[in-house]
């Protein structure tokens, strides 16, 4: 959601997770309420924090999600609880409070 959201406002972001699924399912709840929002999910799919080149980045931000992640340089940590697993609400309380923080950066 983060990544979608982020370049929906404008910003260049790349976005992975420390146990991205290639599960479909998982990501229903998260693209739903990002198109609630006319917010463009097309191309959209789960990558790993192993998979991408962090080098370049001017901010690495970790949603929180109660993982640890040794091997990313984290700038800021925005303590997010992780929604997998809970119904469309949390996803659209999760999806607003990322828009919040988005709005904030500078």
């Amino acid at each position: 959601m983060a990544e979608a959201l982020a370049r929906d406002l404008g910003h260049e972001a790349v976005s992975a997770g420390t146990n991205a699924s290639g599960n479909v399912n998982v990501a229903e709840y998260a693209m739903e309420v990002l198109r609630e929002l006319d917010v463009d999910v097309s191309g959209q799919n789960p990558k790993s924090v192993d998979s991408i080149d962090t080098t370049g980045f001017d901010r690495i931000i970790s949603m929180g999600c109660g993982v640890e992640c040794p091997t990313l340089p984290i700038d800021v940590d925005w303590g997010l609880d992780d929604p997998v697993g809970e119904g469309i609400e949390v996803y659209r309380e999760t999806r607003d409070r990322i828009l919040e923080h988005l709005t904030g950066l500078s």
